[in-house]
């Protein structure tokens, strides 16, 4: 189950304490060419749909209802219909992300310009979330990250790379335990993120993708 973002605790006026209902306020109002002239992605002014990948899937977004639907494919969980954090992190990617293009490099939450402002939150959430679920199932691990066609990158015991949104990419590793030490586990973004991210995007946005792990292994087992 994805976690509150009170256990993020956030300062009072943090935006992602507003309701579900002032996005898609600042959504309805927002001008979809804008849109998608700032993110480089599709808007058909006919059918009033962005077009916008995540994780590997291609969903279509109405404006100005904010209506999420996917392009029909093989992963069997769609996070953008399902859950209510992605739906939230996606909606301020629209509003106030730009198009960016990483150098290669990647830095761990700390390294980010707010790298200390929720690391302890994003650590127990995230980091150590990732090794105890799967830092002893490798196996499981590689199945997902085959299944949503994940990139194998060489880091850790086994490590994948995956697009979040179009040009943002995070890298997902882990070590694996034994009789002597736990397992424990990286989480690395592409250096890009500050440019359309808060520190409070990328911790939920950490929670978001490991709470989808769990679905998408449910589709590999059937």
């Amino acid at each position: 189950m994805a976690f509150s973002l009170n256990d993020l605790n956030y300062e009072k006026d943090s935006k992602e304490r507003m309701p579900w209902e002032h996005y898609t306020q600042e959504f309805a109002a927002a001008d979809p060419k804008e849109i998608a002239s700032r993110l480089s992605i599709p808007y058909d002014e006919e059918t009033k749909k962005l077009t916008l990948t995540f994780l590997g899937t291609q969903y279509q977004i109405t404006w100005p209802d904010f209506e999420v639907t996917h392009t029909p494919d093989d992963k069997g969980f769609y996070p953008l219909e399902d859950m209510i954090y992605a739906r939230i992190l996606t909606i301020r990617f629209l509003l106030n992300g730009v198009k960016s293009e990483s150098s290669g490099k990647f830095k761990t939450y700390r390294e980010m310009p707010w790298g200390e402002v929720y690391l302890r939150q994003f650590d127990g959430r995230c980091i150590k979330r990732l090794a105890f679920s799967y830092g002893n199932r490798l196996g499981d691990f590689k199945a997902i990250m085959e299944h949503i066609k994940a990139v194998s990158v060489k880091h850790g015991d086994i490590a994948y790379e995956l697009e979040i949104f179009p040009e943002y990419k995070i890298q997902m590793i882990l070590w694996e335990g034994d009789e002597e030490f736990p397992p424990s586990s990286q989480i690395l973004f592409s250096d890009n993120f500050p440019v359309s991210f808060q520190a409070e995007d990328m911790a939920v946005m950490g929670d978001v993708i490991i709470g989808s792990l769990k679905a998408y292994l449910k589709c590999v087992q059937k």
